[in-house]
């Protein structure tokens, strides 16, 4: 099994809500970890996370400003790397429609340019984070990180006789990351009124912490190639109002652009690729000159899902309930939020 312990790891994005849980894991369940390089652009925030993990104090910690879009200096930020977690990204649905070359510059050309960087630096393990927008994509940003994934999981077949593997996470909302829709409907319950857009929706539903084990699971378990789903519940944005503001006024705002009623994580043409692992669901490459389907199946102990499976957050089996939301709000969200 791949361990972080005595490596060297590289957060593209990594001053975002992500990238930050993902720093306290590492150093608290990986105390041996060699390096830790935050790179992003964003000089403040930076300065913000170094007031947490200081240099001075954590000498694994270095902070590395640039850009995804940047291949040089990404190639310069990759020497001496061994794991790449990429997840810078334009992820905004709406700011992706109104600047969609901006969003393609970053999240297509600043994957592929990942990708070069892992390739040129003796990268071991690169894993990409995705979403469920990826999974038939109706909005720029859902196709832009589908694009992305197909990337990845294609780079398996360049990588020649180097050992390195490139793999993909995918999952749902992630309670309580930045400009998500928990936070926001407590600060509206001061209005006495949350505004929902639609009354049917549903998502799936992850914790940061939950999500930052996924990636651990691939950077040990990956033989390359494989899109990683987990198995969580759904929840239905109504019961996520009641949890919030039991006292408050629904209004119905309409569904926004680019914006589904119902997200999903594997259609049922993926499912014709897909294996059930554990904790987990894995879509196998549609195109891979590495490794068979049998090599998959044997490596993760896994089976294949049946035909005309589908996992769709509307049809879940494993639902929130609005207790549980509350109680996952206080844990994960804010810890001074009362219900």
């Amino acid at each position: 099994m791949f361990s972080l312990n005595n490596k060297s790891v590289l957060i593209t994005g990594g001053t975002g809500s992500f990238g930050k849980k993902f720093t306290e894991m590492i150093l608290r369940e990986y105390p041996d970890v060699r390096r830790i390089v935050i790179y992003s652009r964003d000089e403040l925030k930076q300065f913000e996370l170094k007031q947490r993990w200081s240099p001075k104090e954590f000498r694994q910690m270095r902070y590395f400003i640039g850009d995804v879009r940047d291949r040089e200096r990404l190639t310069r930020a990759c020497e001496d790397i061994d794991v790449i977690i990429h997840a810078a990204a334009i992820k905004q649905v709406d700011t992706a429609e109104y600047n969609p070359t901006e969003c393609i510059r970053t999240n297509v050309d600043g994957a592929e340019n990942v990708i070069h960087a892992a390739l040129a630096c003796g990268v071991k393990r690169i894993v990409a984070l995705s979403t469920d927008k990826a999974c038939a994509p109706i909005n720029l940003y859902g196709a832009t990180k589908l694009t992305s994934d197909k990337l990845f999981t294609a780079a398996n077949n360049i990588k020649g006789s180097r050992d390195i593997k490139f793999s993909v996470v995918r999952y749902g909302n992630v309670m309580g990351s930045r400009g998500s829709g928990i936070p926001f409907f407590i600060k509206k319950r001061k209005e006495g009124v949350i505004p929902v857009t639609h009354r049917e929706m549903t998502r799936f539903n992850i914790s940061l912490e939950d999500g930052v084990r996924m990636v651990f699971f691939a950077i040990e378990n990956a033989l390359g190639g494989e899109i990683f789903v987990p198995k969580i519940p759904s929840y239905r944005i109504l019961d996520v109002a009641k949890a919030v503001g039991p006292d408050c006024q629904v209004k119905e705002i309409g569904v926004r652009p680019g914006e589904k009623l119902h997200e999903e994580m594997i259609t049922e043409t993926d499912a014709l690729n897909t294996i059930e692992l554990g904790n987990y669901y894995a879509i196998l490459p549609s195109v891979s000159f590495t490794y068979t389907e049998e090599e998959y199946l044997n490596h993760h102990q896994a089976s294949k899902v049946p035909y005309g499976f589908f996992y769709n957050s509307g049809t879940n089996t494993d639902w929130e309930t609005v207790e549980s939301l509350r109680e996952k709000i206080v844990k994960y969200v804010d810890s001074e939020f009362a219900v």
